[in-house]
């Protein structure tokens, strides 16, 4: 039996455990569903694995590349002008995908580190992860640092070795890695055929049949298949067969075979082998994404008890986003729908303000491109158009109050004060600094010493900062001076401190939008010196914080 049909027929057999007279029971539609993401180190290929997910799946005809090489288009899930020109992923994009009558939901996120606050985001709007690790350089810090959020948020992983047409390290050597790293044991599914640099097709571990691929011209079609035999392929590939065939073996002894309570559980972790830039092995990936990927569930509250899915809708808000539309300037709040069926007029309840928001222009958004919706089910990303007054982390519902647990916000390590750089367009200065803070793009600081007019950007990563430039001279019209500062470490405090901390050699509190006062310093040393001066100091450190 073919990969396809044991995917199809694994995934079947969950949605006959429900109840035939409810077909539009949001727990059916659930059942069909999967949302995940894509994490990675930048350059190990997320944005073109994005891409041929599209391609395997009939949304794009002709598969992209990124910055359009090689006479190729661009990917569809980078759409922002600085995107497009550097090659990088900074935005959060999100697809919906149909396969073989199920509905797969991939938000894109950003491989950059400076963007990792975004990813962190997405990873709360998710309910599994695929981690890409490039086949020459294993497991890299960003990869690390994206995984351990996972493990925090309990998300099961999805590995793939990707790049297996370009030389690198031995498939048994990253087997390794990936254990020693994770502390998962990885479970390959498939095996490649061929070393890194000659990549013939993979083994199918669950069949033992061969899978070989034959590129297209450019890749930007999918690939060209055949399904062999154990013999078979041993009389095309030869002695190359032989050694894959021999490593699968011993990886059924030391590893043993994918179980799936052990991966839900996070224990295990299954393994694929591709080559996203020329469609190579992304068909095993849908597969195991339908076979093995959990569909949602019940989403635990602010309580921690599980909202059970064919309760009314509620949602939760993980990204809000601007510029989609270039020629309105529009706002966009990405919603995961986590109970119920979501109705594009339905008034919702926004729970941390109790005000009633309208749904009229409710929308999937596929890159830059939208297609008007009119209802959507748990799992599901809506965009709710004109959406002000709601905040990243706020939760929506319709009958049933409810609160989902806030997304916390990452530790910022860089700082500038912004400045109009023309002092007449003030009001706009205003409107955009309050967007991108809304946005996540950069988390604004206040302080009554510095006033309205020069806050401080706060950012994970410099690149941020520039974006914000960059928006605020594209999408507002006002270009800003920054002034860099040179703290480097924050810490949460209570206001009691306030007095003492400003009073300190390289310190200032500062407060952010959602009320949290930070202590900010020049460095870890500065904050150490501080500590031993007023030992009884409350500084708390944020999510992330890599000086903790």
């Amino acid at each position: 039996m073919s990969s396809t049909l044991d995917a199809t027929a694994e995934a079947d057999r969950g949605l006959a455990d429900l109840p035939a007279d409810a077909p539009d029971a949001p727990s059916r539609h659930a059942a069909v569903r999967r949302t995940f993401a894509v994490i990675s180190h930048p350059d190990a290929g997320k944005s073109t694995l994005t891409e041929a997910l599209a391609l395997h799946t009939g949304a794009v005809t002709r598969a992209g590349h990124v910055k359009g090489k090689a006479g190729r288009a661009g990917v569809v899930s980078d759409w922002q002008e600085m995107e497009q020109q550097r090659g990088i992923s900074i935005s959060s994009a999100v697809l919906q995908l149909d396969h073989r009558g199920r509905v797969l939901n991939l938000v894109d996120t950003p491989g950059h580190a400076d963007f990792s606050e975004d990813t962190y985001r997405v990873l709360a709007a998710v309910d599994c992860a695929i981690m890409l690790v490039d086949a020459s350089r294993g497991m890299e810090r960003q990869t690390r640092k994206l995984f351990d959020v996972c493990k925090h948020r309990g998300l099961p992983v999805i590995t793939v070795i990707n790049k297996w047409d370009r030389p690198g390290r031995e498939a048994l050597d990253l087997m390794d890695e990936v254990a020693q790293v994770t502390g998962m044991t990885p479970t390959p599914l498939t095996w490649p055929v061929g070393v890194a640099g000659d990549f013939r097709g993979v083994v199918d571990r669950r069949t033992g049949g061969y899978t070989r691929y034959t590129r297209t011209p450019g890749g930007a079609t999918v690939a060209e298949q055949e399904h062999l035999s154990a013999e078979q392929a041993l009389a095309r590939e030869g002695e190359t067969w032989t050694t894959a065939a021999e490593e699968a073996e011993l990886l059924a002894v030391e590893n043993g075979d994918h179980d799936e309570a052990a991966f839900l559980a996070g224990r295990t972790t299954p393994v694929l082998f591709a080559a996203a830039v020329l469609n190579f092995g992304v068909d095993h990936l849908l597969d195991t994404l339908l076979a093995h990927a959990p569909a949602p569930g019940p989403r635990p509250d602010a309580a921690g008890e599980p909202r059970p899915l064919d309760t009314g809708f509620s949602g939760q808000v993980f990204k809000i986003q601007s510029g989609t539309d270039r020629a309105h300037r529009d706002r966009v709040a990405l919603v995961r729908v986590c109970s119920g069926r979501f109705e594009r007029g339905t008034p919702l309840t926004v729970s941390r303000t109790g005000r009633t928001l309208t749904t009229k222009h409710a929308q999937h958004l596929q890159g830059a491109a939208r297609t008007s919706i009119e209802e959507s089910w748990p799992g599901d990303v809506v965009g709710l158009v004109g959406a002000n007054g709601i905040e990243v982390g706020d939760t929506l519902h319709a009958q049933g109050a409810v609160t989902y647990p806030a997304i916390p916000s990452f530790a910022p390590e860089h700082f500038v004060v912004a400045r109009p750089a023309d002092l007449s367009r003030s009001k706009q200065f205003h409107k955009g600094i309050a967007e991108l803070d809304a946005e996540g793009v950069v988390q604004v600081l206040r302080s009554d010493l510095r006033g309205e007019q020069a806050p401080v950007l706060a950012a994970v990563g410099p690149l941020q900062l520039e974006v914000a430039s960059h928006r605020m001279a594209g999408d507002f019209s006002c270009p800003i001076r920054t002034e860099p500062l040179s703290y480097s470490v924050a810490r949460r405090t209570t206001r009691e401190h306030v007095r003492a901390l400003t009073q300190q050699r390289g310190t200032e509190v500062l407060e952010r939008r959602d009320g949290d006062l930070l202590a900010v310093f020049t460095d870890v040393w500065r904050m150490n010196g501080v500590v031993r001066e007023l030992p009884d100091v409350v500084l708390e450190p944020l999510v992330a914080d890599t000086t903790a």
